[in-house]
């Protein structure tokens, strides 16, 4: 038996199709019209607008950055026009500051003066035996450069990168606590760019003037330095002809150079000697092997230069256990019959 037809039925699909027919058609009009506007008028030259929701949408998930960064080409402090101090001791000297665009950069006094001299550390200049300790890479972490200050004796160099925001206020307690400070250039490594230095890093194959540009760049962040390092520079260390104007340029400024000893074939030395700056070399790293008794065997070796030599330096990094190391092995320092010295009390006279 066939049943009968439903006519409500009939009438519902007759009534959905003529719908979708009127759909259909509808949007074959819209495209069509958006197909002759581009042809007549173009695509529009603005980007759409799920572009810039996606670029906003990356940049919030970037990571943040933990310090704040001056490698901007201005100036990050004002004029120097009186003396600066920290504390007790001397942070700048208007005599000792050419106020440059750039910022305040060392140079030697009109009397002669030098700033290797005016911001030297204090102790140990008549002792005979003499060590010094340079450790590296403060300023950073504002985190790891308090830690080391709080550890360390007076008598340790420490190494300032140019880069963060605050590193003055830093190198200002730093040397309120009777630290010498030596400046950390950037400099050029074997791998570059895979290791960077970071901003201003000074090249091998760069011109002269290049170079000292970007050297006076760090030079000018911040004050209170007695002498100028190395950040990386394998590369540029190996070669004298780079390296030869930028100790040129830092001996007419008053300041001495440290080499910390990263590059193993440095020219430092033999460049040192032929524009007479005052300079001193590291050997290997004390801290290469990160080994409370391995850091603790190289600092001994210290100890046995200086005994054989009269001096002795060593650099480091401001690892959490080389800094607890190193202060460990200073308190016993003197009575062992040596004295833990800035590295301007063993650059004093540059070797000819």
């Amino acid at each position: 038996m066939v049943a009968a037809a439903d006519p409500a039925g009939g009438f519902f699909a007759s009534r959905h199709g003529r719908a979708l027919a009127f759909g259909c058609s509808f949007a074959a009009c819209l495209l069509a019209a958006g197909a002759l506007t581009i042809t007549l008028l173009g695509r529009p030259r603005t980007p759409p607008a799920f572009r810039l929701e996606l670029a906003q949408e990356a940049a919030a998930h970037r990571p943040a950055t933990p310090l704040r960064f001056s490698s901007q080409e201005g100036p990050v402090i004002g004029p120097v026009t009186k003396p600066l101090y920290a504390g007790k001791v001397l942070l700048a000297d208007p005599a000792l500051i050419e106020n440059s665009a750039k910022g305040p950069l060392p140079r030697i006094a009109d009397d002669g003066r030098k700033p290797m001299d005016a911001y030297a550390g204090a102790g140990g200049a008549s002792a005979k035996f003499k060590i010094a300790v340079v450790i590296n890479g403060l300023g950073r972490s504002s985190a790891a450069t308090k830690s080391a200050l709080d550890a360390l004796p007076a008598g340790v160099t420490l190494g300032f990168v140019p880069y963060a925001a605050d590193v003055q206020d830093w190198v200002s307690k730093a040397r309120e606590r009777g630290h010498e400070i030596v400046l950390q250039v950037p400099m050029e490594p074997l791998d570059f760019p895979e290791s960077d230095p970071g901003p201003q890093t000074l090249r091998a194959g760069q011109e002269e003037e290049a170079n000292i540009q970007r050297l006076s760049w760090a030079m000018s962040r911040f004050t209170g330095y007695a002498g100028v390092s190395n950040l990386l520079g394998q590369r540029l260390l190996t070669d004298a002809g780079a390296l030869s104007p930028i100790l040129t340029y830092l001996n007419r400024r008053g300041l001495y150079f440290f080499d910390n000893g990263a590059a193993s074939q440095s020219v430092v030395p033999v460049v040192a000697g032929q524009v007479a700056i005052p300079s001193a070399q590291s050997g290997p790293a004390l801290d290469s092997v990160q080994d409370a008794s391995e850091i603790d065997r190289r600092l001994s070796q210290l100890e046995s230069q200086a005994r054989a030599n009269g001096t002795a330096v060593g650099s480091a990094f401001l690892y959490p256990a080389t800094v607890s190391r190193v202060a460990v092995w200073a308190k016993g320092l003197q009575a062992r019959g040596f004295a833990l010295v800035p590295v301007s009390a063993i650059v004093s006279a540059p070797k000819q």
